[in-house]
């Protein structure tokens, strides 16, 4: 999670929607860059809105801090997954992905308690709205760079030069028809908020 104090912005960082990039490239600019541990530098909505939201208001009361999020197409932010965990250095890692096919990993996803290789969360739920009003203010698709890049040159008035960090290997990867009509009817809110990000962000 980076924090632009005077621009009054806090990007959120979804797990495997290249945030890491985005986070060489700026946190040498941003306010507070939180990078560890894990819990805190990819902290859902839920967790800014309780620990993060109330510091900012308690000592700038009149300074409006504005949310940002990346979200990939789910296929693909499962697909990366599915890839990160089958880096060589998972090897006999209980969440490594080795043994298991693609559709065998998003089959596994899609039961009531997944087994560790298959645990990777909802970017619906890390990005729900809070009773409270709290939401995320602008969302770009991974998918369009382009448009995020622009934004954040402009919002923060700089030129950015994005570094290529923390990619999954490249392999083809595949579903049959059921996998996918079951993973789109169960994770439905995860495709509705990818569909509902137009190109050039909202």
């Amino acid at each position: 999670m980076l924090v632009f104090w005077k621009q009054g912005l806090v990007f959120l960082s979804v797990p495997k929607t290249g945030t890491t990039a985005w986070e060489e490239a700026l946190a040498p600019h941003a306010s507070i860059a939180v990078l560890d541990p894990p819990d805190l530098k990819h902290a859902p909505l839920y967790r800014y809105n309780r620990f993060f939201r109330p510091m900012f208001e308690k000592v700038g009361p009149d300074q409006r801090m504005e949310t940002l999020a990346v979200v990939r197409e789910p296929i693909s932010w499962l697909g990366s997954w599915y890839r990160f965990r089958r880096r060589p250095s998972m090897a006999g890692k209980a969440n490594a992905t080795f043994d298991v096919t693609f559709d065998d990993f998003v089959n596994a996803y899609l039961e009531g308690n997944p087994p560790a290789f298959a645990n990777v969360g909802s970017q619906a739920k890390f990005l729900e709205p809070r009773p409270n009003g709290t939401a995320v203010d602008h969302f770009f698709r991974y998918e369009d760079q382009a448009s995020l890049l622009a934004f954040l040159e402009a919002r923060l008035g700089l030129r950015i030069a994005l570094p290529r960090s923390n990619v999954s290997p490249e392999m083809e990867l595949s579903l049959t028809q059921d996998t996918e009509r079951r993973l789109r009817r169960k994770c439905a809110e995860d495709f509705a908020l990818w569909d509902g990000i137009s190109t050039g962000g909202h």
